[in-house]
């Protein structure tokens, strides 16, 4: 199976390629060697590689920043997604598994999300992503699945637990809202789900993975202080203070609740997900250089 991806430096694009099936020819294109926002640009890559697969895992993900780059948050994530998609169809068999975000829903919910349930978004940034997701599925219905995750981190790149990390090194006390809900999801957990899919053909349409459990912002900022200090990483007396939403204001609004109910997709892939604190420690372990669990 050949297949194309994008955004290959990212958390997930690095993962993806670590989880590489021995019979996959993958073409992995970073940023600088492909930029989806430009038609052109990805209609001669697509042309000269001919995959059966492209899996896109290319993003805008500054959600803060994307309220006042709107058109540049668009580009990639809304007009990326449909320029990938416009070449899919032009081979005859060639899927795409599209990456969205738990952002599209406005979090007033209180249950997990299911993949049919109606998007709202709060933000420019999740906008942008279901933008992206409307337009894979219309232009390939058949052949194009989304799958929406939530709150990913990796022991590389811009997110929540390098960021804790480096805060809980540098401070005695960290201040983490308390009031916003979600699924702490490991990067390499997504790259397992789209690897699944990759092997069913006849998947299809919108799907929800992340790792097992839910935690606030506070709660998954404790467990990293926890296991932070546990592998070494932080100093043990790091303290952590739950705060308002209200008391951290952002540019971008967030949802309060954003968990995903990922029971259809876990049936259809056959997977179980891995509690997200289990993954946490092993990330953990891993960037400490000690044996963790997978």
């Amino acid at each position: 199976m050949k297949v194309l991806l994008t955004g290959a430096a990212g958390q997930v694009g690095r993962a993806v390629q670590s989880l590489m099936p021995l019979d996959v020819e993958l073409r992995a294109l970073q940023r600088r060697q492909l930029d989806i926002g430009d038609e052109h640009a990805v209609q001669r890559e697509v042309r000269a590689f001919v995959p059966d697969l492209i899996i896109n895992a290319a993003a805008y993900t500054a959600v803060d920043r994307a309220e006042s780059e709107p058109e540049r948050a668009g580009a990639i994530n809304a007009a990326g997604p449909a320029h990938l998609a416009r070449s899919a169809l032009a081979l005859p068999a060639c899927r795409l598994l599209h990456i969205s975000t738990d952002y599209v829903f406005d979090g007033a919910g209180d249950r997990p999300y299911r993949p049919e349930d109606a998007p709202r978004p709060l933000s420019v940034y999740g906008r942008s992503k279901l933008e992206g997701e409307r337009a894979v599925l219309e232009l390939l219905p058949e052949r194009a699945a989304v799958l929406r995750t939530a709150w990913l981190y990796a022991p590389q790149g811009h997110n929540f637990v390098l960021t804790m990390l480096r805060l809980m090194r540098e401070r005695a006390a960290v201040r983490v809202v308390a009031d916003q809900k979600g699924s702490p999801t490991a990067a390499v957990a997504v790259a397992q789900a789209l690897w699944r899919i990759a092997e069913r053909p006849q998947l299809h349409g919108v799907l929800h993975w992340t790792d097992e459990g839910v935690a606030s912002w506070y709660e998954f900022a404790c467990a990293i202080a926890q296991e932070g200090a546990a592998a070494g990483l932080v100093p043990p007396a790091v303290t952590v203070e739950p705060i308002a939403s209200a008391q951290y204001p952002t540019p971008a609004r967030r949802p309060a609740n954003s968990t995903l109910d990922c029971a259809r997709t876990s049936s259809l892939l056959g997977l179980s997900p891995t509690p997200w604190r289990t993954r946490l420690r092993a990330m953990l372990s891993s960037l400490a250089g000690r044996p963790g669990t997978p």
